[in-house]
């Protein structure tokens, strides 16, 4: 935190990537508010990720290549406008093909804040990155760095839905969606106007050097395992509205979500502190295992109690296996291509999001909100198979024959 300038845009971040824990719950309070259906909100909200998946890596590369706030101006204006005029479309009954367009228009403008906010620790922690020329002390101050933003992010998951559901909930459906744009509209502008810390641009040659960050075979093993996770992520969160709605207690849900990321958050401030000796990969792969088996006991839950319970000890193994996702990915490339890579860690998550959301809302209209956290459960279940492809990958870089592994 004594890092010069580094809370002048750590704060903005912060404020700016709000709507990522606010956008899909307030997308599924304002239609089913209108339309009465989960299937409905469901497909909206896949739609929604699908796009969001492809632009977040685009926008990151655009990004690496004009700067930061060149990319942010351009981008986010677009992006006020749709969701603006998706509420206002669904509030006045417009033909759902509208909905779809402008939610479409809206998503394809997404930003992935984290990443360009995990991109200046970076530059001001280690300016002359490579993964040789770090030492121990480097190392560690950047997994710290990524630790207190995986804990803001926590924050940001433990406030977006306590206000979306409070807004969405008691001032109007559509005050969810507005909420959000507010907080994009204030961290936005304060994360621009931070110069001095702003990564410079390396506009792209005429012959480049270094291949597509998606061929990179170490990025591609975290990228197919977090695209299933983003499932996970995104069937909890429905299922979870759905399970506290078919009780009566609508209102509880943004509280039973944000129970989930407090103890995500308490995870990552112990990752934090930690000058871990195993390797980024090892952990990565541990964490993995680890939130596959605490993602059964939700399955035998039956009241709002004890699924808070089940989600706060979920929680334990989120923040560790995102930390550690990034720190596997981060190294596998040069410098001007980290943005870009921080944002494909992520990117596949929305695109996971985005069918396991249209999986549940089907299972929670027929089936009811219990049988639903079998979604979730199964999707970790795949994440885990999804390493078996990168097996030689995981075991090059968890250098398997010292004895200490």
């Amino acid at each position: 935190m004594s890092t010069p300038g580094a809370m002048r845009f750590s704060i903005p971040g912060v404020i700016a990537r709000m709507p990522i824990s606010m956008d899909s719950l307030a997308l599924i309070f304002i239609v089913v508010a209108v339309s009465d259906s989960y299937a409905l909100a469901g497909a909206l909200s896949a739609t929604a990720s699908v796009f969001m998946a492809i632009a977040t890596p685009h926008w990151s590369r655009v990004a690496d290549r004009i700067g930061q706030s060149a990319m942010l101006v351009r981008v986010i204006p677009i992006k006020v406008a749709g969701l603006s005029l998706f509420t206002v479309l669904v509030l006045n009954n417009a033909p759902v093909w509208t909905w779809f367009v402008c939610i479409i228009i809206a998503e394809s403008m997404s930003v992935n804040t984290g990443g360009l906010v995990r991109r200046r620790w970076l530059h001001i922690l280690s300016p002359d990155k490579t993964s040789t020329a770090e030492d121990e002390q480097d190392r560690h101050l950047v997994n710290t760095a990524y630790s207190f933003e995986a804990i803001m992010d926590e924050i940001v998951f433990i406030l977006g839905p306590i206000i979306v559901t409070a807004c969405a909930t008691t001032i109007a459906p559509a005050a969810g969606i507005i909420s959000g744009i507010i907080f994009v509209l204030i961290g936005v502008p304060l994360f621009v106007m931070q110069k001095s810390t702003e990564p410079p641009a390396t506009p792209k040659r005429i012959i480049d050097p270094h291949p597509a960050v998606i061929r990179n075979k170490r990025v591609q093993a975290v990228v197919l395992v977090t695209t299933l996770l983003g499932g996970f992520f995104g069937s909890i969160a429905i299922v979870t509205v759905a399970f506290a709605d078919q009780r009566g207690q609508e209102s509880m849900s943004g509280i039973l979500l944000a129970v989930w990321a407090f103890g995500s958050g308490i995870a990552a401030i112990i990752n934090g502190t930690i000058k871990w000796k195993l390797s980024s990969a090892s952990r990565f792969l541990i964490f993995l295992f680890a939130l596959t088996l605490l993602s059964v006991p939700m399955l035998f839950t039956h009241s709002l109690v004890w699924l808070a319970v089940a989600l706060f000890f979920n929680g334990f193994a989120v923040a560790p296996l995102v930390i550690n996702a990034y720190g596997v990915a981060e190294g596998a490339v040069p410098a001007d291509q980290i943005t870009e890579t921080l944002t494909w860690v992520v990117a596949g998550m929305p695109l996971g999001g985005a069918i396991s959301s249209a999986l549940s809302g089907q299972i929670i209209d027929r089936f009811g909100a219990e049988i639903a956290f079998w979604v979730p459960l199964g999707f970790m279940i795949a994440a885990c198979a999804a390493t078996l492809p990168y097996f030689s990958t995981y075991k090059a870089l968890i250098d398997y024959p010292r004895a200490r592994d």
